[in-house]
């Protein structure tokens, strides 16, 4: 009998793992529900390892936007009382690219194998999270699939409105920021070169300003490579330092103590949260569970570790938002919904309520930033430029001492 591993989260909220013995993986998922689990990961041992995280893409999974289109799809045709096989032939006929036709077909031949639909979601090479996996498995368990589908959606629609805003609202500052790179180095490179053999023929003394420009434009010209080299080095270098857990915590730190960008981190780490647990309690999954699942869509790692020391609290009989409010890192806003949501008993919807507001709340924090940022970063260049010319202009002007 093959031996499997699995990972799944106690109803206490604590993530268990462990090997069982069983005839296929579907049975220990089973047994895994049966004992109050929810499961996260289920494969036979040695197969690899776990996969976490939201929506990763795997080489041959599908994209963001084609989940979210199979999501609303198969929510439609399942609330019409159209059978679940039925429905993904339905996708399978309508599917626009073979990737997505392949993906629809593994999921369907599973599910006519007698598998279930969350099994045959797991199996996609990380196309679908763990968060979706797990909420489709608790719908197929109360019987509320093509309901839980219409949330799912629901949820990855906002949350890609959400990331859309905000790289939207970041194009133009990148432009803007490689447009007055390019012109920089444009004239460094290009243009004050020019002019170097004939401040050379003249001999004497240029202005120190003159001679910082043409310094600079030198060191472009002749070890831009060096440049490019030493760049992509830190790059690698940071990544490296920031893959270690106690640099990342202190970094991390560091960001939500700054006064301008902490406060959108925080912002849009508190949508997530409040989104994805939400959406996890409307859907009859349990508050501890919830916030053990939940706690993984945070990417900084400080808000994490406070989720988690929470629901530590939560477990013994604590509120949420008192035991979140300890951390102060959280909008006072938030946690005064989430108290308000604990005592009418409607904690699910005003969470989701929080997630709207902290929605809106980071699109006009980005606008106020950019209207900021705009104008610093045009006069910036103004002036670099306006430094560069004038170099040149002193230089020209000094010529009759310098032939004198």
């Amino acid at each position: 009998m093959p031996l499997y591993e699995y990972k799944a989260v106690a109803p206490s909220g604590e993530t268990v793992q462990g090997t069982m013995d069983a005839p296929s993986v579907d049975l220990v998922v089973l047994k895994l529900q049966e004992a109050g689990n929810i499961p996260l990961h289920a494969r036979e041992a040695g197969s690899g390892g776990f996969g976490l995280g939201a929506l990763r893409m795997g080489s041959r999974g599908i994209n963001a936007r084609e989940v979210g289109q199979f999501t609303q799809q198969l929510a439609t045709l399942l609330s019409a009382g159209m059978p679940l096989d039925r429905s993904l032939q339905v996708l399978l006929e309508l599917a626009d690219t073979e990737r997505v036709k392949r993906t629809v077909k593994e999921i369907r031949d599973h599910v006519r194998e007698g598998g279930s639909l969350s099994d045959a979601l797991e199996k996609q090479h990380g196309a679908f999270s763990r968060l979706f996996v797990n909420m489709v498995r608790a719908g197929e368990v109360g019987g509320t699939l093509d309901v839980t589908l219409n949330r799912l959606s629901e949820y990855l629609e906002r949350s890609r409105d959400l990331k859309d805003s905000i790289v939207s609202a970041l194009v133009y500052p990148v432009l803007l920021l490689f447009l007055a790179a390019g012109s920089l180095i444009l004239l460094l490179v290009y243009v004050i070169p020019q002019f170097t053999p004939i401040f050379e023929e003249l001999g004497g003394d240029l202005p120190t300003i003159t001679k910082i420009v043409l310094a600079f434009g030198a060191l472009l010209q002749n070890f831009w490579w060096a440049i490019i080299l030493v760049t992509v080095v830190a790059v690698i270098q940071v990544r490296r330092l920031l893959a270690d857990d106690e640099r990342r915590f202190s970094w991390d730190g560091r960001v939500l103590s700054m006064r301008w960008v902490g406060d959108l981190v925080g912002k849009i780490e508190t949508a997530r949260l409040t989104r994805t647990l939400g959406t996890l309690l409307s859907n009859g999954v349990p508050l501890l569970a919830a916030l053990s699942i939940a706690r993984n869509v945070i990417t900084n790692t400080v808000l994490r570790k406070e989720v988690s020391d929470a629901a530590r609290e939560v477990k013994t009989g604590g509120g949420l938002a008192r035991n979140l409010a300890k951390s102060g890192r959280f909008p006072r806003l938030a946690l005064q919904m989430i108290s308000v949501g604990e005592e009418t008993g409607q904690l699910d919807s005003m969470l989701m309520k929080v997630s709207d507001t902290y929605d809106i709340e980071v699109r006009n924090t980005i606008d106020r930033l950019l209207s900021i940022f705009t104008p610093v970063v045009t006069l910036l260049l103004a002036v670099l430029i306006g430094t560069i010319v004038l170099s040149v202009l002193l230089a020209i002007l000094s010529i009759n001492d310098l032939v004198g």
